[in-house]
């Protein structure tokens, strides 16, 4: 048997070759991977000396040589490609273990890889007869079949080979993004979307559905879930991820300290405030019946304070920048309650050309850039009243928060926290409803706003009367002038910032 090693990634590598070699298994390689064997005192044949030529162009080409890939191509069964390599004086290749330049950690021309790819996609291709590894967690399955069976099996093979092009697959994917981002184009002809198994999950949606949660590449230091890190609690659910995300997108929104407690992908409470545990008070005050059961994400790292008051609430997981030591130890006293880090800077936003945002419908899916948070605002007061300077404070509040609620999105707001939601209703009005119900005594004195234009002025007109004072909106409907009208007939406030934020 004959395996010809090239590998980038030296793990596990020498032990791999060793109990190779015990098996009296003729190993083929070069470069760094040839130094690195023969400084464990295990003999190899160099690919210069196999294909009768050497290394040239400053190791760019080494391996792409016919008496390298015509004993990997080779079909066994085929008489007259076991000729050929006789004829051609080529011994066959029986396995290729290859892993790749590090392009994801350096992206860079010369960290593009082709031999190496050609390898893997040559031994994949042949996998009838040619074992490709590419991962150094397979060399332990690898080596217990030859030295159980003398060869790798068919089932093992195959699955290598699967392994083996979605590497390659990815590998090319990440190469694209990279030219694609340096040409800015948001939406090439063909999106190529690397992504990595990160872990499975439970469930999906729901007990009956299988999940999964992959990773794309991110740039920056933002709070991407694929750098997060569970502290403590059960496992992490399809549903948690979803709430996570919105309750990260939510927090992540302000500069000042933050609390979003999401339930079902929609806040129901969300306040800022100088000191984190007043956050978490004030967003629970917002719906402490909706918040039983929660997501709750932070953009400051959880201190005591606030973990004590959060311990006294049943919540599903708890995403923040980090824990300290206490809150760490009050929360891990709750056995099912998930603590999740989440690194990074939560006021960086994600590159708008590698992180799009992606919907599945039937047949292919839908893409777009990011909503990203705006934190300069520019609006154009429509009313005779322009707004308090309180107002105008609470309006940009009330923006920010209502960009992240299933439209038709209705937010109030008073002293920077919500104080009703009405989410996700086909009419308007109805949002509007909800919002004024779950406010209740406090929708007096509190400002307005709406993810789209109000279509009537029936709306507004019951926001009014439940007391709100201001109110924030695009603008940009059939009967604007009508919805103005109302708004100066009860004396109110309100502007249009001529940007819809739906969220479907």
């Amino acid at each position: 048997m004959r395996v010809l090693i090239s590998v980038w990634d030296k793990t596990g590598l020498v032990d791999f070759a060793r109990r190779l070699a015990a098996l009296d298994v003729g190993l083929v390689s070069s470069g760094g991977t040839a130094a690195e064997l023969r400084s464990a005192g295990l003999k190899v044949q160099e690919v210069a000396d196999v294909a009768g030529f050497p290394e040239i162009l400053g190791g760019r080409v080494k391996t792409l040589h016919p008496a390298i890939h015509g004993g990997i191509l080779a079909r066994r069964d085929d008489p007259e490609h076991m000729e050929q390599l006789e004829r051609h004086g080529i011994t066959p290749i029986d396995m290729v273990v290859c892993n790749l330049y590090p392009f994801a950690e350096d992206p860079s021309i010369e960290m593009i890889d082709i031999g190496g790819v050609a390898l893997i996609r040559a031994a994949a291709k042949n996998h009838d007869s040619v074992a490709v590894v590419v991962d150094p967690a397979d060399y332990d399955v690898v080596l217990a079949e030859l030295e159980l069976h003398h060869e790798v099996s068919e089932p093992t093979r195959r699955r290598l080979a699967e392994a083996a092009f979605g590497m390659t697959s990815a590998y090319d994917a990440r190469i694209a993004g990279w030219f694609n981002r340096g040409n800015r184009k948001l939406f090439p002809r063909r999106l190529a979307l690397p992504m990595e198994k990160q872990l499975d999950l439970r469930y999906g949606e729901n007990p009956h559905q299988q999940a999964a949660f992959y990773s794309t590449p991110t740039a920056g230091d933002y709070p991407s879930l694929a750098r997060m890190r569970q502290l403590h609690g059960k496992e992490l659910s399809f549903n948690n991820l979803l709430d996570m995300d919105a309750a990260v997108n939510c927090a992540s929104a302000f500069s000042e300290p933050c609390i979003a407690i999401i339930k079902h992908n929609n806040p129901c409470g969300l306040a800022v405030r100088e000191q984190l545990d007043e956050a978490y008070r004030q967003a629970l005050a917002g719906d402490p019946v909706s918040a039983f059961g929660s997501v709750i994400g932070s953009n400051r790292i959880v201190d005591a304070a606030t973990a004590r008051e959060m311990s006294q609430l049943f919540i599903e997981v708890i995403v923040a920048p980090g824990f300290d030591a206490e809150a760490a130890e009050v929360l891990g006293a709750k056995k099912n309650i998930r603590l999740v880090e989440l690194p990074g800077d939560w006021a960086e936003q994600p590159d708008p050309f590698r992180d799009l945002d992606i919907k599945r419908v039937r047949g292919g899916f839908l893409v777009q850039s990011l909503d990203f948070d705006s934190r300069d605002l520019g609006w154009t007061v429509v009313t005779r009243r322009q707004p308090t300077a309180v107002e105008s404070e609470q309006l940009r509040f009330a923006w920010k928060v209502v960009r992240h609620v299933k439209s038709n999105a209705i937010v109030l707001a008073k002293d920077t926290m919500v104080v009703g939601i009405g989410p996700g209703q086909m009419s308007r009005v109805e949002s509007t409803d909800i919002a004024v119900k779950k406010a209740g005594e406090r929708a007096t004195g509190a400002v307005l706003g709406s993810d789209a234009f109000f279509p009537f002025p029936d709306g507004l007109e019951h926001a009014i009367e439940a007391g709100v004072t201001a109110a924030i909106q695009p603008g940009g409907g059939a009967h604007d002038s009508d919805v103005i009208a109302a708004a100066d007939r009860a004396g109110i406030a309100m502007v249009f910032t001529d940007e819809r934020h739906f969220k479907h």
